[in-house]
């Protein structure tokens, strides 16, 4: 009767040998150099933003966004910008860590200084959102997207009464963005073509709804009078989309 309790261990040796070794193949699949899992669909591959969107593209860019340098290191991968010293205005009003923004992959704009976590997202929502968007309702590629500010050391803009708080923009966590410009020429600007019912206003349409998806904060025309012209976008915030 001795043999019956090691043959019922067996089994269980068995499957932990299966599973560490199961481990072990998982792990050496996904740091070996060539490794068959491609990188955008590694998680042990920080983000980038040359590659593909998938089902961990937002999660890659959150864990970028945490850091400041896997902020810098993901925004050259897909921008052209150049690391400045720390912005120290006063307490409240400051950009940590600040960068000049130049140039997403695809399209340029006016130099943007701004949070490395506020370009990311930018240069992300271009890169998936805005582009895209571009080529299904124009026919064409964005070359510049056009810009009002982040930086900008105020309170808050309000229609309502009482002491606003602090804007975002007081520590750049928020850009603000007209229109674009399209590869042939055109401008698409929001004060003139939101309320319109072609191409225009549903490519408009269309980058408001992605811009939700890589900011956590979208405020447009149909927000308030005050967005009438603008997406203002934020790095920081609870998912308000409008």
């Amino acid at each position: 009767m001795t043999p019956e309790p090691n043959r019922k261990r067996r089994p269980v040796l068995r499957w932990a040998a299966f599973f560490v070794v199961l481990g072990v193949g998982i792990w050496q699949a996904l740091v070996h150099p060539r490794s068959p899992l491609p990188e955008a669909w590694n998680p042990l591959v920080g983000f980038d933003l040359s590659q593909p969107e998938t089902l961990l593209t937002r999660w890659k860019m959150a864990r970028a966004l945490a850091d400041p340098q896997a902020c810098l290191a993901a925004l050259e991968t897909g921008a052209i910008f150049e690391k400045v010293a720390d912005l120290e205005e006063s307490a409240q009003c400051h950009i940590r860590p600040q960068v000049i923004l130049q140039s997403t992959a695809t399209a340029r704009m006016q130099p943007l200084n701004t949070r490395c976590q506020t370009a990311l997202r930018l240069a992300a929502w271009d890169r998936y959102g805005i582009q895209p968007a571009a080529r299904e309702h124009l026919g064409t590629g964005v070359r510049r997207i056009n810009h009002l500010s982040s930086y900008n050391c105020r309170a808050m803009r309000t229609t309502g009464s009482g002491a606003p708080r602090m804007s975002t923009h007081a520590t750049a966590d928020a850009v603000d963005i007209a229109g674009v410009t399209l590869d042939d020429g055109r401008q698409i600007r929001l004060i003139e073509h939101w309320t319109g019912q072609d191409a225009r206003a549903a490519f408009l349409r269309d980058i408001r709804d992605s811009s939700c998806t890589w900011f956590r904060v979208t405020l447009g025309p149909e927000y308030n009078r005050l967005h009438a012209d603008h997406f203002h976008l934020q790095h920081t915030g609870w998912g308000l989309c409008r």
